[in-house]
């Protein structure tokens, strides 16, 4: 198994089969996810704190879950009470985690390179867990390990990604992974939710759902991020629905083994009608839930790892 990096803060700097390596563990720790004894000793000695600047249910709990079934000690901090609401910098943070001697970190934060900068200063393995409209590297696993297990394969898909390109940090990392994989993208919504400089991310721009859905094998939803607008982007959510929503109609034009995927919190009625995202034939999207846990196992694995093979002095 070769996976030689010190820190999962995107999927860029990930090679192919660094992605293959971490997706094969993942499909071992879902076989253990499954059974009744749930337990391993991979992070058995190792403490992982987690650090949530966002509010956080699927990301924030599947973590936490991977660490203690993985054997970790577990810690959550509470961000909202924390010392960075009373002024504290972020470096000043990561220096006094530092003098904690944590193993692993695990971070979410609304700016973009926030988890890059405290991985500079800590000494310990960083996993970026969302960090504003940059990335969201175990997402994009997670979803990588879920279409692989769905189709049999990760390369020569038709994978349509449909909604808010824009604030997705989401559709940054799947458009990144699903390319290294060797897949063709198809990005579909409205202009006013693409991003500047689309042309240079190699995919396909639709603004059309039934053309962008044509013959597709798989289709990701994302989820409307209202939280980063600050301005007009849709007419109403009415609108949106009506034109961009996913609905049986739509849906039709994809591949009729096509699978549906969303990485949640879902807004049924405005990103997807609540009978797809339930019909057990088509949607994917809790067998994603699934593979969250089993992809951060693996990550955190590869990571400790690496970490327990660096020199003593290093790893103080």
């Amino acid at each position: 198994m070769r996976f030689d990096q010190r820190h999962l803060l995107g999927i860029e700097p990930l090679r192919p089969d660094e992605i293959t390596t971490l997706l094969d563990l993942a499909e071992r720790y879902v076989t253990l996810s499954r059974a009744r004894d749930k337990h391993a000793n991979a992070l058995a000695g190792l403490t992982q704190i987690n650090m949530f600047f966002e509010n956080s249910t699927r990301t924030q709990s599947s973590f936490e879950l991977a660490g203690k079934r993985l054997g970790a000690d577990v810690m959550n901090m509470s961000m909202q009470a924390s010392s960075i609401k009373k002024g504290e910098t972020l470096i000043d943070t990561a220096l006094t985690l530092n003098a904690m001697h944590p193993d692993l970190l695990v971070v979410r934060h609304p700016h973009s390179g926030a988890v890059d900068l405290l991985a500079q200063k800590v000494n310990c393995a960083v996993i970026n867990a969302g960090d504003g409209r940059h990335e969201h590297p175990t997402q994009a696993l997670l979803d990588a390990l879920t279409i692989r297990r769905a189709k049999g394969r990760l390369h020569r898909l038709n994978i349509a990604i449909c909604g808010d390109i824009a604030h997705s940090r989401v559709a940054r990392s799947n458009l990144l992974l699903l390319h290294k994989m060797e897949n063709r993208i198809r990005l579909v919504g409205p202009s006013t939710l693409m991003p500047s400089g689309i042309a240079d991310f190699g995919a396909e721009v639709y603004d059309n759902m039934e053309k962008g859905l044509k013959d597709v094998d798989v289709v990701m939803m994302l989820r409307l991020q209202k939280e980063r607008m600050d301005g007009g982007f849709i007419p109403s959510e009415r609108e949106y629905y009506h034109r961009w929503g996913l609905d049986a109609e739509k849906l039709a034009h994809a591949k009729p083994d096509a699978i549906v995927m969303h990485p949640g919190p879902m807004n049924r009625g405005v990103e997807i009608d609540g009978t797809i995202a339930d019909d057990i034939n088509r949607s994917v999207i809790q067998e994603q839930v699934e593979m969250g846990v089993a992809v951060r196992m693996a990550a955190m694995d590869l990571l400790a790892r690496n970490l327990r093979a660096r020199p003593t002095e290093l790893a103080v």
